[in-house]
């Protein structure tokens, strides 16, 4: 049974449904939800510039960490460069290693009719990306995706990577509603529970049908 508070409100019933908060704000992913990547890709263009192999580019950029470093904002373009000149003892052209880099994205298109319905219903779009602004500024110029977005939460501004909190902690200022009004989509799983924990909705992005599936259960409808 609920108790009574002493200015006389009670609690809920344990077997009472609290209601849930309307939905006012989106945090969308971008990688895999906005558009799709993919990394071997990435791997094999940059080791075909760099005139190296791709399991050398990998180990290089990848498993040290240097790419992690470039989307937490560590390292500038030029930096990034610089440092990959150095690694390979070589000199490298810096326009074909942004190409190289960056031109490994492909629209998903199911999810642009999905995003406009949500923006002529009213909802806040917010992006939550781990990027770096070579790739960043490659999406925004490629396709107008973007441009359906109030704001951006990007790593290499906030100086952190998901799932750390510092992240997720700028989102909260971005998304201009309470942290229990905001849904979050992502593909990652691990980052969607890390953005429950700091109060947001939260479902995992696998498809844009399984995703517009899941909105029903939030009261919101799209087509």
């Amino acid at each position: 049974m609920g108790s009574i508070r002493p200015d006389g409100t009670g609690t809920q019933n344990m077997d009472q449904e609290i209601p849930l908060k309307r939905v006012k704000t989106f945090l969308f992913d971008m990688g895999n939800v906005l558009v799709f990547f993919s990394h071997p890709i990435m791997c094999r263009q940059m080791a075909e510039v760099c005139g190296v192999s791709p399991p050398e580019l990998k180990a290089r950029v990848f498993d040290s960490a240097l790419q992690w470093d470039f989307e937490r904002g560590f390292l500038s373009e030029e930096e990034f460069h610089r440092t990959l000149e150095a690694i390979f003892e070589k000199p490298i052209d810096f326009e074909l290693l942004r190409q190289a880099s960056a031109d490994i994205f492909e629209l998903n298109t199911t999810v642009i009719p999905v995003l406009d319905s949500l923006k002529d219903q009213g909802y806040r779009l917010v992006l939550i990306s781990n990027t770096c602004t070579t790739h960043f500024d490659w999406v925004r110029e490629k396709y107008d995706v973007l441009d359906r977005f109030d704001d951006f939460v990007v790593s290499y501004e906030a100086g952190a990577i998901k799932p750390e909190s510092a992240i997720y902690e700028l989102a909260l200022t971005k998304i201009q509603c309470d942290p229990d009004e905001c849904l979050y989509t992502d593909d990652i799983p691990e980052y969607v529970e890390r953005g429950e924990e700091f109060g947001l909705k939260g479902t995992v992005f696998t498809t844009t049908d399984r995703f517009v599936h899941s909105l029903r259960t939030f009261g919101i409808e799209c087509p």
